[in-house]
């Protein structure tokens, strides 16, 4: 006899990338940041006075929030701290989503939304992108059609990493009835010249909430932190309804407030990760393998089907380099590399070559 929900009897879970603690692997799967964290994170860690642990954190994160809204020059009511940037997904849809609602998102998207809604018994609309990963020209028109509570757009998009313009975001926040949740977790490793801000976008249209996590840019994915950033009347009902009462723990709230107070330390890696973002891609093109331009700290290659990308993925696997292969519709034939040092990115092309000109 199964106590299973039913929704969840017949659902999938989400499968993430693969994990290792073997030294001699290069790690490029999982879009982790191949720097450490901030030295000031480091003495943070280092302060942390044991016995403040037998008391319960800071119910609201305070020091987080008020460092988060000096980042952002937006008030501390418009922050919502999170254990990680799931967590607040999930808030989102206990708060604003009932079951038999609609949520939409692009195809391909982040593989967790799917299974998100299949949790809390929503139905999802999946709107395809473009052969070269734009959105379709109707994509408003579809948007509406599916009468959806809620949209969720991962900017840059993950897998691809294209970049949606703010301007664009704005467009649909004012022609869409519902939520719009901005998933920004790769937004830091977009290319400054494009001038992409989404922040202020929050102060004229109080149905977008932004999504932001330290696990990229601020080199802290085994810390699991992230938050929201929205107009107060969207932030309210989750900090003070639905939100666990200590959902990030002490040595969280410290470590993370740290990073923030020292950003221009992410600042400079994520220059760095640029410079070998565009390196890589033109090590890889010159393989012979397709890759679009990616404003994220991963590209997706596209491997020609002489080679085989799934091939491709376990040759290399076998070799201690671990990249992303995605069992998906139109993914089949592609790869997820993440940025790695210099080093690891020479490593993976000195592979991919000796592996495809056999």
């Amino acid at each position: 006899m199964s106590f299973e929900r039913k929704n969840i009897e017949k659902m999938q879970g989400y499968a993430p990338g693969e994990q290792t603690g073997a030294a001699n692997t290069i790690k490029l799967n999982t879009n982790e940041n191949p720097y450490p964290p901030s030295p000031q994170v480091a003495e943070a860690l280092k302060s942390i006075n044991i016995a403040a642990l037998r008391r319960y954190p800071s119910p609201m994160a305070d020091s987080f929030r008020e460092a988060a809204s000096r980042l952002h020059n937006v008030s501390a009511e418009q922050i919502i701290p999170t254990n990680g940037g799931d967590e607040l997904l999930r808030l989102i849809l206990t708060t604003y989503v009932e079951q038999l609602d609609t949520i939409a998102f692009c195809k391909p998207s982040y593989s967790l939304y799917p299974v998100l809604a299949a949790i809390q018994g929503c139905r999802f609309k999946e709107i395809s992108l473009n052969d070269d990963w734009s959105m379709p020209e109707n994509f408003i028109e579809q948007l509406n059609k599916s009468a959806a509570k809620l949209l969720i757009l991962v900017n840059p998009n993950a897998p691809t990493g294209a970049l949606l313009r703010a301007d664009y975001l704005a467009e649909i926040a004012e022609k869409f009835s519902g939520l719009v949740l901005i998933d920004e977790a790769y937004v830091d490793f977009v290319d400054p010249e494009l001038n992409y801000d989404s922040i202020s976008l929050i102060n004229s249209h109080d149905n977008i909430l932004i999504l932001r996590t330290l696990s990229k840019a601020y080199s802290l994915a085994g810390l699991r932190f992230g938050y929201g950033i929205a107009a107060k009347s969207l932030i309210e009902p989750m900090m003070f309804k639905t939100r666990d009462s200590y959902n990030t723990d002490h040595i969280a709230q410290s470590l993370a407030t740290a990073a923030l107070d020292s950003c221009e330390y992410a600042r400079e890696n994520c220059v760095r990760i640029r410079q070998s973002r565009e390196q890589l891609r033109a090590d890889i093109e010159a393989l012979g393998l397709t890759v679009p331009t990616s404003q994220s700290n991963f590209i997706l290659c596209q491997v020609p089907e002489s080679i085989g990308a799934e091939k491709l993925y376990l040759q290399l696997k076998q070799r201690n380099i671990l990249v992303r292969y995605f069992e998906q519709d139109r993914l089949r034939d592609k790869l997820r590399i993440s940025i790695g040092t210099d080093a690891e990115n020479a490593a993976l092309i000195a592979a991919i070559k000796e592996l495809t000109q056999q």
